[in-house]
């Protein structure tokens, strides 16, 4: 799992979801601080913890792995 990628993903969703990071932990049961590791992409997040936050964000979890939606590339490039 690339640690930037969910950091990102991690951000961008709580960022459009209007939460504090102390939001999401309280939501995913996770401490504040872990969180906000697993965001500046310090820490790697177990399974478990992947589902928790997915679950926090209502997505499913390769919302949180997947290249984010805003830099993935387009699939239908020009010929």
């Amino acid at each position: 799992m690339d640690l930037e990628v969910m950091a990102i993903n991690m951000r961008l969703l709580r960022q459009e979801q209007d939460l504090t990071q102390e939001e999401l932990a309280a939501r995913a049961d996770r401490s504040m601080r872990y969180v906000g590791s697993i965001e500046r992409a310090r820490v790697s997040a177990s399974v478990s913890v992947l589902g928790r936050l997915a679950q926090a964000f209502s997505v499913d979890p390769c919302e949180l792995i997947q290249l984010p939606r805003k830099v993935r590339p387009s699939r239908s490039a020009p010929s």
